[in-house]
């Protein structure tokens, strides 16, 4: 029997978007061929290098980071759209993964940003791909807007988190498969990390003040201990959360909408949006998640 084909939709999510890849290498793992990809902010990271063939290049590079390397990769600015300008981060990536144009990769590959201030929502299908990725992944007051020509670009997960409409209809998989990385808080898995640098490494002072400041994006093991205990929100702080809450809300809405053959979870508190030096932690958690969807999949067929 031939491979089972696969279209694939990869959510938002920013650093949980690195189990993409532990599910991507499942179902690899498992015989199964991803024939189209539709993804989204994390997800077009992610699905975007892997329809470029280079994705086990980006997971080296990644998983040898650890926090003071994503933290010496974030360029903080003032600007009143976002703390962060993106601009270090691309420059290291464009070093690693070569740009290609979306229509010439392998892999039918789409992705969704959103044009501001029209609101409107702009789906990457040909073109540069780190452009197309550049401009999904801009989370807003976080990382400021992309810039195509004349025109700005904010995350797509605004109004597309899961975007099962950006599937290539001529060519769709035997099955549909969905990676959702804003499940709820049962949707945890623990797993033991190995590289013990990041969450030993202890913080200089200044960056603990960025800690501190950006507690939304930035998980320390203090604010895990005391999660449950009510506290004050700032503005900033319930600006985040009614976002969280409305794209959660958007997600399972999405996901009722639409057949899914396999779906897997990954809890919103699995890590932080900017989390990436746990990267390792969070493939083997996206591996894990979809090594038992699957195995529920084919014993039910």
């Amino acid at each position: 029997m031939g491979k089972k084909t696969v279209s694939l939709v990869l959510s938002s999510g920013g650093a949980r978007g690195m189990a993409h890849i532990g599910a991507i290498e499942a179902l690899e793992e498992n015989g199964y061929e991803i024939v189209s990809i539709a993804g989204c902010s994390a997800g077009a990271l992610i699905g975007g290098i892997y329809a470029t063939g280079q994705l086990p290049k980006f997971k080296e590079w990644i998983c040898n980071l650890d926090r003071i390397d994503v933290f010496s990769l974030m360029d903080f600015t003032l600007s009143s759209k976002g703390f962060i300008k993106g601009d270090k981060v691309f420059g290291e990536l464009k070093k690693l993964i070569n740009d290609c144009e979306i229509e010439k990769l392998m892999i039918p590959f789409r992705c969704t940003a959103v044009e501001i201030p029209s609101g409107k929502e702009r789906i990457f299908e040909s073109g540069s791909i780190f452009e197309a990725i550049r401009a999904s992944l801009s989370i807003p007051t976080v990382l400021t807007p992309a810039k195509i020509g004349n025109q700005e670009f904010i995350d797509g997960g605004i109004i597309n988190p899961i975007p099962f409409n950006l599937l290539d209809k001529d060519h769709l998989g035997d099955i549909v498969v969905a990676v959702d990385l804003n499940g709820p808080k049962n949707a945890i898995l623990n797993v033991k990390n190995k590289d013990k640098r990041a969450s030993s490494l202890k913080l200089p002072s200044w960056l603990k003040d960025y800690q501190n400041k950006f507690t939304n994006y930035f998980y320390s093991d203090e604010k895990a201990e005391k999660e449950d205990k009510l506290k004050a929100m700032s503005s900033v702080e319930l600006l985040n959360f009614s976002f969280d809450l409305l794209q959660d809300k958007l997600s399972a809405l999405v996901i009722e909408k639409h057949e899914v053959d396999i779906l897997i979870e990954i809890s919103r508190e699995q890590a932080g949006t900017l989390e990436f030096h746990r990267a390792e932690e969070l493939i083997r958690v996206g591996r894990e998640k979809m090594i038992h969807a699957i195995k529920v999949f084919e014993d039910g067929n």
